[in-house]
């Protein structure tokens, strides 16, 4: 462990093959997996709990407490998963006692200047680019790509594999392997490039379409959707996946696809 002008916190548990560059602070209650490398002026608060082999570049503070006047000072945590990348003044706020945690996946890439707030969780692999701002309890699923510069209220539930396009104002949850823009955010089609990459096969694409041609392009309301997919569709795991988020979802979904009229 490299620590010259770096100030680690008795307590705290570091790997031994963990490298620390100068002008780092890493507080107490914190630990860090084997091959993890922490750049210059990173600070790692109280309650971080950082996986194997992450990198984290300047400026990045991990685990500051939660901005919520309701916060009272429980003990909670902010966990980041092995081989996730925490990009230049990356900031991930711990957990309330609403959840105790804010969980950030493995393998994930967390760009430049985005904000995780407390109690949200990200999966695997998710992606979350420059400037984007989460607000608290918000849930990312794996594989999932938020655009630069996009805000995503409170609460709010982004599927796997969705897409959303940069500059976006998520208010709505977003169902998995779509992709959503536009004001108010909408469906904008399937995420069928990051289907592919990803070792999806024509047939499993053509099946996710289809769903959501039901659901968004048939003019039916989410009710009757949802009945027709379970009736006119083979059960699957990507059908199953996609009921099942519709039918949990607490802030309603996306708006379908519109064409938008020129005025006069």
């Amino acid at each position: 462990m490299n620590q010259p002008l770096a100030y680690v916190h008795p307590s705290a548990k570091i790997a031994d093959t963990v490298v620390i560059e100068p002008f780092t602070t890493i507080h107490k209650n914190v630990e860090i997996g084997e091959g993890t490398w922490i750049g210059s002026n990173v600070t790692i608060m109280e309650g971080a709990r950082i996986g194997k082999n992450c990198r984290i570049f300047p400026g990045a503070v991990i685990s500051a407490i939660p901005q919520d006047l309701k916060f009272e000072g429980e003990d909670t945590t902010a966990e980041v998963g092995d081989g996730t990348i925490i990009r230049e003044c990356v900031t991930i706020n711990r957990g309330t006692k609403a959840a105790g945690k804010t969980v950030v996946g493995k393998h994930c890439l967390l760009q430049a200047y985005s904000h995780i707030a407390h109690d949200c969780i990200v999966g695997d692999h998710a992606i979350i680019v420059n400037g984007c701002a989460m607000a608290g309890h918000v849930e990312v699923g794996e594989y999932a790509i938020i655009g630069g510069l996009s805000a995503v209220q409170q609460f709010t539930k982004i599927g796997a594999h969705a897409f959303v396009g940069g500059g976006s104002l998520v208010r709505k949850d977003v169902p998995p392997f779509v992709k959503a823009a536009k004001e108010p955010i909408s469906y904008a089609g399937i995420n069928s490039i990051g289907l592919r990459r990803r070792g999806f096969d024509n047939d499993k694409i053509n099946e996710i379409q289809n769903i959501y041609r039901i659901l968004f392009q048939k003019n039916y309301n989410v009710s009757q959707a949802t009945e027709i997919i379970e009736a006119d569709f083979e059960a699957t795991k990507e059908r199953d996946e996609i009921l099942t988020f519709i039918r949990n979802s607490q802030q309603g979904i996306m708006k379908g696809f519109s064409l938008t009229k020129n005025a006069g």
